[in-house]
């Protein structure tokens, strides 16, 4: 088997236990090309919520930033070490059960949101309702 069906196969398995093992999530292919993270394993993919969502963790744009997706080398600022940062043994499912459990447990001592961040410590109450809102604005549109 040639390394790249053999690549494409794992890619497929992991799509496949995806889909039926991890409750509440969708996941697919764009344009139904396997390779569409073209650089994975060896490099993070990239993540990025297409509605609007308020997050300490999350980037206006909605890109989702924690430490698994990160490159894999030192962190210029000293906040994350090498091995808190992307590791090829990461799939698809580790990353995205990491990704659920930031939703529910935000980093605010490394935000991409700074103001998402000091409503989280400050007004839980008005966190909770703006991140509300932003479900239900989804939800309508």
């Amino acid at each position: 088997m040639s390394s790249a069906t053999a690549s494409a196969a794992l890619l497929k398995r992991q799509l496949k236990e995806m889909r039926t093992s991890i409750p509440g999530i969708s996941c697919g292919l764009h344009d139904d090309d396997i390779y569409d993270w073209e650089e994975y394993p060896l490099m993070p993919p990239k993540m990025k919520f297409e509605t609007p969502i308020w997050h300490p963790n999350i980037y206006e744009n909605g890109t989702v930033c924690i430490s698994i997706l990160h490159p894999p080398e030192e962190d210029k600022y000293g906040y994350e070490s090498a091995a808190e940062r992307w590791l090829p043994v990461h799939t698809p499912e580790t990353i995205l059960l990491s990704v659920i459990s930031m939703l529910s447990s935000p980093n605010d001592e490394s935000p991409a949101n700074i103001d998402a961040a000091k409503q989280w410590r400050e007004d839980p109450a008005g966190f909770k309702k703006r991140a509300r809102k932003c479900v239900r604005d989804t939800l309508e549109a």
